[in-house]
């Protein structure tokens, strides 16, 4: 490993910490309750994919939400810096991991499999 890699490790290590924080001090309920799963930053750590949580969350509330991080995205990105000591932070993509919903469909296939089979 990269003396490169380790320091986006970090990096999205810390991100992962200070987002949900940041988060829960927005004034919007739906935003403060919402879960990071992953951060993945850009070579260069100047991006961040940030993936959330969908448990409990419809399509039209996931595009609400998406809309309203859009709005405070530039926010988070200064809490993160401020909290860091950070000359700047990278830039938060937000999106919705779908790799949750697709392992519950996996196991519920294996289930059923299983109960075939015997």
């Amino acid at each position: 490993m990269t003396v490169e890699e380790i320091k986006r490790h970090r990096t999205e290590s810390v991100l992962r910490e200070l987002i949900p924080e940041a988060l829960s001090h927005l004034g919007d309920e739906r935003l403060r309750g919402l879960t990071v799963t992953e951060v993945v930053c850009s070579r260069g750590r100047s991006d961040a994919d940030v993936y959330l949580d969908t448990t409990g969350l419809e399509d039209s509330d996931q595009r609400q939400i998406l809309r309203q991080l859009k709005k405070v995205t530039k926010g988070l990105e200064a809490y993160c810096m401020k909290a860091e000591g950070w000359f700047k932070s990278p830039k938060f993509h937000f999106k919705f991991d779908k790799e949750i919903e697709r392992a519950k469909r996996l196991d519920e296939l294996f289930s059923i499999i299983e109960k075939e089979i015997k």
